[in-house]
């Protein structure tokens, strides 16, 4: 074999090396563009699903501060007047009508302290203003007093200052779990269980109700507001139930998320 071939063998072979190298090098560099591409997606799909929930939980928010309106003003106000004019009655009565009209009128006083303390729990300012532990006292109390069931609340560790617009997310978590307890499970027991770490707020809710087949309940449209509040918070989130053992939530909150608060 000549030098010149020679030559010729090895510049073709670098220049088919270099062709490789070249070849190599855009595959990579096609490669991370399009991982930076398809995170930046997914980036923009989570933003958007967050966007999503917070324009849907404001909504919802906003429903819940006009009813709790409408039953503290209105509804609240008629029963008021009703209490009043029983009293504006009561002197013009025999005597044994009397008991009756004050045991009406009793239950009435009753039914507007009722009234506007479930006002209390449903406008989301004067959730913002009590905080989360003292919103949840409000609610279980009424459930007590109520005798829809026996509602206990523990908390654990120190107690951590909080955003309170989160506080407000957890809260209503905490409700619509306990709104389903009353209206499906048939418990007579619910217990909340508040536990603050260094790190994170856990929290566990449970009945012992009727439970129900996890199977079934996709797309059910309170677990799905749950976990979409969940997700606002980047909080770990689940329920587990079974037929006739109950059921249980489990939510942990990382403080960290606190910076990343949803306006």
């Amino acid at each position: 074999m000549s030098k010149e071939e020679r030559f010729l063998i090895i510049y073709f072979t670098l220049i088919l090396i270099l062709a490789m190298v070249v070849l190599v090098a855009f595959f990579i560099a096609f490669h991370r563009r399009k991982n930076k591409l398809l995170l930046r997606q997914a980036e923009q799909k989570r933003q958007f699903e967050n966007e999503l929930s917070n324009a849907q939980i404001e909504i919802q928010e906003q429903t819940l501060k006009n009813i709790a309106w409408e039953l503290h003003d209105n509804i609240g106000q008629l029963l008021s007047v009703a209490n009043i004019q029983m009293n504006m009655l009561l002197p013009t009565l025999p005597e044994e009508s009397r008991d009756q009209l004050l045991e009406t009128k009793s239950v009435v006083q009753e039914t507007v302290t009722e009234v506007r303390n479930l006002s209390k729990t449903l406008n989301n300012d004067v959730v913002y203003k009590n905080g989360l532990i003292n919103s949840l006292k409000v609610e279980l109390e009424r459930f007590n007093r109520l005798d829809f069931l026996n509602a206990t609340l523990k908390i654990s560790g120190e107690v951590k200052e909080m955003d309170r617009t989160n506080e407000i997310i957890i809260f209503r978590i905490l409700q619509e779990f306990s709104t389903n307890v009353l209206k499906h499970a048939h418990a007579t027991e619910l217990f909340v269980h508040l536990n603050y770490t260094e790190t994170t707020l856990q929290i566990e809710a449970k009945d012992n109700g009727v439970g129900f087949d996890m199977a079934q309940q996709k797309g059910n449209s309170g677990m799905e507001t749950m976990k979409s509040r969940a997700r606002l918070l980047n909080a770990a989130f689940t329920i587990d139930s079974e037929k006739e053992k109950g059921t249980i939530l489990h939510l942990i909150y990382p403080y960290k998320n606190e910076q990343n608060s949803p306006s």
